[in-house]
């Protein structure tokens, strides 16, 4: 799975590890992919996990990974970028890197998995994109951008798999307290003097529609995504499913 060496991601993989399944996580540096390696062989040991570092950014990097993978029988879609930028400022070259990271990295995986799951009759292939693809920031367009066209990638390739019981799902994930976001709040609470927890409500409190009124874990989106990989969602396909907290209040 890609982008699977902390926050989200690595919560799927420790979630799919505890399962049973044999996990292999990505980040972009060997320190970061041998970290999680350890840490999901301690904590779920007697199935061999192992880790490939690559960059999305570069094509070469992920030929090479796409090479080392093998048969994949469950292939998750997370690496992501993401960034608070007013929308006259992101010039053609953050549009190209956030296109080529947070979609490019979904079409050449599934692209190169998707059709060996069609050949041996089973598989799952999960997007992880966001409500934000769906309600886009306006301090965020280039990332609502790409995460909209992760869902419209998750709706066309479901239909490639139409008779078969492989299926693919995209999950819209909402406001998470990743490792990242942790670092953002403090260093905020950090430059006001204020106390960490009191930053965070502040940040979450910011966005009005959230029903939970707090940020998500992540462990709590790598329970659907669990869900999604298991023989369980046989009957799920073509799918774009919230795990947002209530952020999207609209009927969808």
């Amino acid at each position: 799975m890609s982008g699977s060496t902390q926050g989200i991601g690595f919560a799927i993989a420790s979630a799919l590890a505890a399962e049973g399944a044999a996990v292999v996580v990505n980040g972009r540096s060997a320190d970061s992919v041998d970290r999680a390696v350890a840490a999901l062989r301690a904590a779920h040991p007697g199935v061999v996990h192992r880790g490939v570092a690559a960059d999305f950014a570069r094509v070469d990097e992920v030929d090479r990974l796409h090479d080392e993978l093998g048969e994949v029988d469950i292939l998750v879609n997370n690496v992501g970028l993401f960034g608070l930028a007013e929308f006259a400022d992101i010039d053609d070259d953050d549009w190209a890197r956030y296109l080529e990271v947070n979609l490019m990295s979904a079409v050449r995986l599934s692209r190169r998995l998707l059709p060996g799951m069609l050949e041996r009759g089973w598989g799952r292939v999960l997007l992880v994109s966001s409500e934000s693809g769906v309600n886009v920031p306006a301090d965020m367009i280039h990332y609502g951008v790409t995460k909209a066209g992760m869902i419209a990638l998750g709706n066309g390739l479901a239909k490639l798999t139409r008779g078969t019981a492989v299926t693919v799902n995209t999950i819209l994930g909402g406001p998470t307290y990743s490792e990242g976001v942790a670092g953002a709040v403090a260093a905020i609470a950090d430059a006001q003097g204020a106390p960490e927890d009191v930053v965070k409500a502040a940040v979450i409190g910011q966005n009005a529609t959230t029903l939970l009124e707090r940020f998500l874990e992540p462990r709590e989106v790598a329970h659907l995504a669990v869900y999604l990989a298991s023989p369980l969602s046989s009957a799920t396909n073509g799918a774009a499913i919230r795990a947002d907290g209530g952020v999207l209040t609209a009927m969808l």
